[in-house]
Parts: C-alpha cells; structure tokens; sequence
C-alpha cells in the first residue's frame, strides 16, 4: 500500500494525497455478500433535522462482515481484496472449502491465493483467527472479540493493531492501539497481524468536495454564532468563547465523560495515554 500526490493542476488537486489502490483487485463487490443502506440525512421519521452537519454522500451498499470467524477448522482461500466504502481498511473475500462465501478485513500482508483458517488448532499466522489462549505471547493481532462468540469489536481501522503481552489465570493481557492495557478472556477469538491499508492516515481529501461525498456537511463553529445561538458566542471582534461546550453548555474538552461506576473499569490495568 502506497500514497501518491497529484501535481497542483487545480486547487483541489494541490493538496490532494489519495491511496494507490494497487492491492485491489476485483471492482464489483460479490452479490451475496452486499445489502441496501439507507442514509436518514440527520432527519427523524417526521423529517425534522436532528443532527446538524450530515446529508447528502455517495450512495452506498453495505459489505456483510464475517467478525465472528466461526467456521472452526474448514480452510479457505482469499478470492480478492476489495475496497468497502463504510471502512477505512480493506476487505478480503473468502471461498471456504464447503463452498460457503465471506468477507473479512484484508490484514497487512493478505494476498490472494492464500489460505486462512481458523479455530483453536490454526497456526498463529496472518488471517487466521484464534482463541487469545492459543495465541503466542509478543503476537500482533487485531479484530478482537470483548465477549466469546460476540464477534469482534475493537481494533478494527485501517492501520491498527494490538499486541498480546502476557496472561493472568483466564484473562489475556492486551496492549491497545490507544495505549491503553486491559483483560480479556482468553477464549475470545482474535486475528494474526495488523489490519491493512496502514497509509490511510497518511490521505488528504485535497478539496471540501469530498468530505461531501462522504455525506459531511459544511460544519460552523461556536465561536462566531450569536449568544443566542451558542454559549460560545458573541463577543467584539474575534474573542473566543471562555470555556469549549457543546451547543446545549455541556463541557467538550478536559471533562471526564466515562461512568464512574463503569461495569468494564476493572478489566482495565492502565488507561490510555492523554
């Protein structure tokens, strides 16, 4: 996976840094596998406006994610790499042994041809998904369940991956991409390797176009609204408005938003880095 930059021929192209999309290979996602997706435009059933700054965007099919990896033992072969337009990372499509289709996301180093399995016995190889006690200590992985059979939750974008650094009685001890270090049963199911398409953060849209084929509208600060439409408003000349809140006067930076009394606090050994 690489970057490319276009030469300055307009503006939009000036600043413009867009993958290569040279690990694709197929352009047509497989029928099976995709559903309708429907956009709300940021209105409720009766039409009114309930969240500001959305609307609009490409149209879209939904890609049918197998996150739960639960066809234990029965290989299969990486068919393509596709692009998925609802992710960052990329998304591999797999013909299984018994004839079955699914689609998974693409890791760093995913090829077509290759095979993957997974399941309590599959060797600790990228694409292939294991129970976290099945793991070697020191593994990248990614795609990580929080409950068994719940499917995978976390480290999910392109470019991400966590480590497995050591294990406490039925807990697995998992570095996050955050920083963060936190227990997880070790019959939880995770995938070898980073999750692909690593340069995506390197991307520069180039042009407010695109963020409005990705459904963003024009999005106005506080600051230069009217008192009467934003605590942080008003003001002579260019003076900032005290402390950041939302709309509503809820504090936006510095305030402790996690519960208190959060069920999922003590599985958590070293929060993440500020």
């Amino acid at each position: 996976m690489a970057v490319r930059k276009l030469k300055p021929t307009t503006p939009g192209q000036r600043h413009k840094i867009i993958g290569t999309f040279e690990e694709i290979t197929a352009s047509v996602p497989e029928k099976s596998l995709v559903v309708g997706k429907n956009a709300s435009g940021g209105r409720n059933n009766t039409g009114k406006m309930t969240m500001r700054y959305l609307g609009g965007g490409h149209k879209r099919k939904y890609r049918l994610i197998d996150f739960k990896r639960t066809k234990d033992g029965i290989p299969a072969s990486v068919k393509t790499i596709e692009y998925d337009p609802n992710r960052s990372a990329r998304i591999a499509l797999l013909y299984y042994a018994d004839g079955a289709k699914t689609y998974i996301l693409a890791p760093q180093g995913l090829q077509v041809g290759q095979t993957v399995i997974s399941g309590a016995d599959a060797a600790p190889e990228v694409g292939n998904a294991l129970p976290l006690a099945k793991i070697p200590i020191g593994t990248v992985i990614h795609n990580i369940e929080l409950r068994p059979g719940q499917g995978a939750k976390m480290v999910r974008s392109a470019g991400a991956f966590a480590q497995l650094t050591s294990r406490e009685g039925n807990y697995a001890i998992i570095k996050m991409p955050s920083g963060e270090t936190r227990k997880i049963l070790s019959t939880c199911k995770a995938t070898i390797g980073s999750v692909g398409n690593s340069d995506h953060g390197l991307e520069k849209s180039g042009k407010a176009g695109r963020s409005r084929w990705l459904g963003r509208r024009p999005h106005n600060r506080g600051v230069v609204m009217n008192p009467v439409d934003h605590p942080m408003g008003g003001g002579e000349g260019r003076a900032s408005g005290g402390h950041p809140r939302s709309r509503k006067g809820l504090y936006a930076k510095g305030l402790k938003t996690r519960a208190p009394k959060k069920h999922s606090s003590k599985y958590i050994i070293e929060r993440r880095k500020k």
